[in-house]
């Protein structure tokens, strides 16, 4: 009997280890989520700003603070160009002719990039504003961008040009 339980032990080791195993569990989970664009394409600019002084002849300049544009569209392509214009010329008084000073004697520098994220972005090509003019751009990419910049503006007063304080219009858009 002792070979005989011997001989059972042995088959039921020898059973479990060729008995072939079973073929793993599995579950799978399909996760999903949203992307949303939060603010879509806005550009901001100053309230205000101050050139220096000059006399009739020279140029008044300097630069007119921070313009940002912030894309949060979150899509392909993302492509932009941020347009400068002379919304309303520089005047004085009661805007006659020697009172008031066109786009074709105010020039925009838009100069580099400021604080660049996601780019590429390009500047404008610095000149008068008897048209609108490029000031930036993002010619190409995909998701949220941003970009800032400080431009230099110069107005050259004509010799013509009478004395107070001319104040103008600059106004920056982006699509």
């Amino acid at each position: 009997m002792r070979y005989a339980s011997i001989a059972v032990t042995t088959a039921i080791f020898t059973a479990i280890a060729v008995t072939p195993a079973t073929a793993a569990q599995t579950a799978d989970t399909t996760v999903t989520f949203t992307v949303s664009a939060t603010d879509g394409l806005n550009i901001t600019a100053p309230s205000s700003a101050a050139l220096s002084n000059t006399t009739p002849g020279g140029t008044a300049s300097g630069p007119i603070g921070i313009v940002t544009v912030n894309d949060q569209r979150s899509t392909l392509d993302t492509h932009w160009t941020a347009t400068v214009a002379l919304f309303a010329a520089f005047t004085t008084g009661t805007q006659s002719g020697s009172e008031t000073i066109t786009g074709a004697d105010v020039d925009y520098d838009p100069n580099g990039a400021i604080s660049p994220v996601n780019g590429p972005f390009t500047p404008g090509t610095a000149g008068d504003l008897s048209s609108p003019r490029t000031a930036f751009s993002r010619p190409s990419g995909s998701g949220n961008n941003s970009v800032s910049w400080n431009p230099t503006l110069a107005v050259h007063v004509p010799t013509t040009a009478v004395a107070g304080l001319y104040t103008g219009t600059l106004r920056h858009s982006v699509a």
